[in-house]
């Protein structure tokens, strides 16, 4: 009698392993999907050189990479902040300097992408100002946050001045422009599409600004669990934004028309604000921001937001920078 359970067996064996298997792919395929149909909610402010997700968002470029993106506008940089801090975010476009201050909160957020540099695009009007000594007694308007206190401080510290020698009125950056315009205060701290404006509204002028400066960066920061969770999302994300800034730097008619009705300003005026910023690509990316052989790399200047932000007793301690990024991402694309 031929016995015909090892047999028997081997297809079982066979049709358990194809069940397994058949649920292994539902399952990844699931959470593949899953992750598609979830969004990466990606808070950006009113600076005009986070151009390219403005751009990314209208001409589709994010869908085009079939990454879900969920696109939220702040007023403020410190409204952005605070979403993010509360997991509201996923992706922030921040200053280096917030994001330090953001790390000093939360260690698993990571920057992993450079921007910008302010090139000019942030900067300090005033009337009748000639120098840093001008300013003693006189009333700033500026926000409450690390990058204005560090442009402010860069510019009193000719000097050997402080903000002590002065009186300070704290305003987001538009409000602070306003203030200027309506000679409701002597000096403001401010950015474009603002910075000019007020200064020609108020009958005054950019005393001080970035233009030749490392003071002022602009990167992209993310939480740790969607950095480690999303990677073929985020690789997308970033290829998307890569082709938005290059319209960006190339001045592209519609890219700009885009920018600017986001911003509230022509894009003849994003053209012009848009040249006061060293805006990055993914190669600029890789040639400059973290390479740490390159002179004008990331480093130096979370190093000096790092220090500022314990100066100002904004963070309790001073941050490591290695700790602060995470290039992994756009070494990856």
């Amino acid at each position: 009698m031929v016995n015909l359970f090892p047999l028997q067996f081997s297809k079982y064996r066979l049709l358990l392993g194809l069940a397994f298997a058949s649920l292994f792919i539902t399952v990844a395929c699931s959470t593949q999907n899953a992750n598609q149909a979830t969004p990466l909610v990606s808070g950006t402010n009113n600076w005009v050189g986070y151009a390219g997700h403005h751009i990314a968002v209208e001409k589709g470029f994010f869908k085009e990479q079939d990454v879900n993106v969920q696109d939220l506008f702040f007023s403020s940089e410190s409204e952005e902040q605070t979403a993010f801090l509360a997991q509201k975010l996923d992706i922030a476009w921040f200053t280096s300097g917030t994001a330090v201050q953001v790390a000093a909160k939360d260690p698993t957020a990571k920057i992993v992408y450079l921007i910008d540099y302010s090139n000019g695009g942030d900067g300090i009007i005033g009337r009748e100002i000639k120098s840093p000594m001008d300013l003693r007694g006189k009333t700033i308007a500026r926000e409450d946050i690390l990058f204005q206190k560090v442009l402010l401080r860069a510019y009193l510290s000719k000097e050997g001045l402080t903000e002590k020698d002065v009186a300070i009125k704290d305003m987001a950056a538009a409000d602070a422009a306003t203030a200027f315009a309506s000679k409701q205060v002597d000096l403001a701290v401010s950015y474009e599409p603002y910075l000019r404006k007020a200064a020609q509204q108020g009958d005054g002028e950019v005393v001080f600004s970035t233009e030749n400066t490392n003071l002022i960066a602009d990167v992209v920061m993310i939480h740790d669990n969607v950095l480690q969770s999303r990677k073929a999302d985020l690789k997308a994300y970033f290829r998307a934004v890569d082709k938005a800034v290059r319209l960006a730097i190339a001045a592209d008619p519609e890219a700009m028309k885009i920018t600017g009705d986001k911003l509230g300003i022509s894009g003849e005026e994003v053209k012009e604000q848009l040249k006061l910023v060293k805006l990055f690509d993914i190669e600029g990316n890789k040639i400059i921001a973290f390479n740490k052989s390159n002179p004008n790399n990331l480093r130096s200047n979370l190093e000096l937001n790092s220090k500022a932000a314990y100066d100002f007793k904004m963070i309790p301690q001073l941050l490591q920078v290695n700790q602060l990024y995470d290039d992994s991402i756009i070494k990856s694309l």
